[in-house]
């Protein structure tokens, strides 16, 4: 790239930086310390607000440009990320968001461990959010790294590894000062950046084919080099019996992974009641809505304007398919337009890896300091201490992501990604809604859910195609690979509710009739809510 676009780019995004940092600060001179300011923004948000927030926390790196990228790749068999991220929330606005909302202060555990025996279950499920937040923060490193790594032309791989330091310092800074009110407004501002370039991508796309949607189709069709077999069926999933079950188990791990995820479900605390919370999942259902259909058009935009070969040279992942199309679509590399339009999409990308990163950090470093730490400490652990504790434990979360981003970074964004719902879908879910609809759940079935769902997940990739035994894992020269799958949530979801199950069964504890029917009545109608 030339200098014009390094410097436009670099000076868009030290401008996001600038504001967000100025939020951060006013956000930390105005709070008063508490673990509900720090964890729930003092539950002061609107419906409109949590729903703006929510978008800005779901619509990741890996949707911008792994989700595009995947498409102007594989055509039709990329969509299955468009579909798979958007149906999910239908899972949450049915199931989760209210009786979450009424049952839990600030985490997962809240929920889990109302009805049971507190220290097991906290440390159970904190340890599995901690793992899945840390999955999804490496998927926003790799963004970060490609995007650099294009921007520069590719020709400083110091740049791209100090680029991934840096997101990882300022995510810090974001958690350790603003807590989730610095948090929240950061990912407003970005859902409303990412929107907004969304709707101009694609408003330019459709211009350039004079709003013919089957031009479109056809052109990228053509340009694919694979014919209409680009906008048919398995062309990455549909090879043998192998990559179709792989599309079954990652479009499993998409639905069911969102209603799992540690930093989607805090997300419900911040507003004031659980109506509120439901309104919330509606906005947000709309804004994703929308900015998944323009995904479609930018995927395939990307496939027939800039071509797959180009896409591919530039990053094999497919993750810098929108700005090499931003940068087509402004007029070409030497021109005015194109180096403005590249400038603005590499900087919205900048700013939807910082406050996607920064509510992930939330999340998982609340993890740590409200169920990890506070079960180990439970009779000595209050509430600033165990604030002091999220803090210190979002710079060691921030140096696992930077270290894991690292070294995963020629993986495709969105792919790692559906791994983290994967291990969410796994391990999160079944424990959840068996605590919420199971009258003779008990503590053992509780932590067998867990550990079932978790420990076969992770299990899983590390013996699968991810890791080892072909030319795109993470030790290409290295093969123990013997789980055939790429993504492991066929088998170790169904082995989530099993373990879950199985436990339960199996114990001696006697269930709490009457601690399930309070739960009951709590989700319900949201009597004795916090």
């Amino acid at each position: 790239m030339t200098g014009n676009h390094q410097t436009l780019a670099l000076l868009l995004f030290s401008a996001f930086v600038a504001v967000t940092l100025g939020i951060t600060t006013w956000v930390s001179r105005n709070r008063h310390g508490s673990a509900e300011e720090f964890y729930a923004g003092g539950r002061l948000f609107s419906p409109m607000e949590n729903g703006f927030a929510i978008s800005g926390d779901y619509m990741s790196a890996a949707s911008f440009l792994g989700v595009t990228g995947l498409i102007s790749l594989y055509g039709y068999d990329g969509l299955l990320y468009v579909v798979g991220f958007l149906v999910a929330w239908l899972v949450v606005l049915f199931l989760v968001a209210e009786l979450v909302r009424n049952c839990g202060r600030f985490t997962l555990a809240d929920v889990v461990a109302a009805r049971m025996n507190e220290r097991p279950v906290r440390i159970a499920a904190g340890t599995s959010s901690v793992t899945v937040s840390v999955l999804y923060l490496v998927a926003q490193m790799v963004g970060a790294g490609s995007l650099v790594a294009l921007l520069l032309g590719g020709s400083s791989e110091a740049a791209r590894n100090w680029t991934v330091v840096g997101v990882g310092a300022l995510m810090v800074i974001y958690v350790s000062l603003g807590g989730m009110r610095a948090t929240t407004w950061i990912q407003i501002v970005k859902a409303v950046l990412l929107l907004s370039g969304s709707i101009a991508l694609t408003v330019l796309v459709l211009v350039r084919f004079h709003g013919d949607v089957n031009e479109l189709l056809r052109s990228a069709a053509e340009r694919s080099g694979h014919g209409d077999a680009f906008l048919a069926p398995g062309l990455k999933y549909g090879g043998d019996w192998t990559a179709r079950f792989d599309f079954i188990s990652l479009g499993l791990a998409l639905v069911l992974g969102t209603a799992g995820l540690p930093h989607i479900l805090s997300r419900f605390y911040t507003v004031p009641t659980a109506r509120a919370a439901r309104r919330s999942v509606v906005w947000s259902i709309g804004l994703i809505g929308g900015f998944y259909l323009m995904t479609i058009v930018l995927g395939f935009g990307a496939a027939a304007i800039v071509g797959p070969e180009a896409v591919r040279g530039a990053n094999a992942a497919g993750n810098t398919a929108v700005p090499l199309l931003a940068l087509d679509l402004g007029g070409g590399a030497n021109s005015a337009g194109g180096t403005v339009l590249f400038a603005v999409v590499a900087a919205i990308a900048f700013a939807t890896i910082l406050a996607v990163v920064a509510g992930i950090t939330l999340a998982s470093s609340a993890s740590v300091a409200h169920d990890l730490y506070a079960s180990v400490r439970r009779r000595h652990a209050k509430p600033r201490s165990e604030v002091a504790v999220a803090r210190t434990a979002a710079v060691g979360i921030g140096v696992v992501a930077i270290a894991l981003g690292l070294l995963a970074r020629d993986l495709n964004v969105a792919f790692l990604v559906g791994l983290a719902f994967a291990v969410a879908a796994s391990a999160n879910l079944p424990v959840l809604l068996y605590s919420l609809f199971w009258r003779s759940f008990t503590t053992r079935g509780a932590v067998w859910a867990v550990y079932g769902g978790l420990v076969p997940a992770l299990l899983l990739v590390l013996l699968s195609p991810v890791v080892s035994g072909s030319p795109d894992s993470l030790f290409p020269s290295v093969d123990f690979q013997y789980f055939p799958l790429q993504n492991p949530g066929l088998v170790s979801i169904p082995l989530g509710f099993l373990a879950g199950w199985l436990g339960t069964v199996t114990s001696a504890e006697p269930p709490d009739e009457a601690k399930h029917a309070e739960t009951e009545v709590r989700s319900l109608t949201g009597a004795g809510a916090v």
